[in-house]
């Protein structure tokens, strides 16, 4: 999956972020993808760094571990 830049996301870890963790976030937070100064674009080798809503950073993670929002029906 190929995620954008500034967008918020759910992380669900896949089988990578499990094993070989590089963040303390825990299944379900919500996280923006951000650019860190020097280092490779989102989506380079199929990670990206991510931040908290509330500012804090929070890690490299593997892309398919972000997930859209589902959206229910009212």
């Amino acid at each position: 999956m190929k995620v954008r830049l500034h967008q918020v996301y759910v992380y669900d870890p896949v089988m990578w972020d499990r094993l070989d963790p590089k963040t303390d976030l825990q299944k379900g937070e919500e996280v923006r993808v951000i650019q860190m100064p020097g280092a490779p674009k989102p989506n380079t080798m199929n990670h990206c760094h991510v931040e908290r809503l509330n500012g804090d950073f929070a890690g490299l993670v593997h892309c398919n571990s972000l997930h859209k929002h589902k959206v229910a029906n009212a």
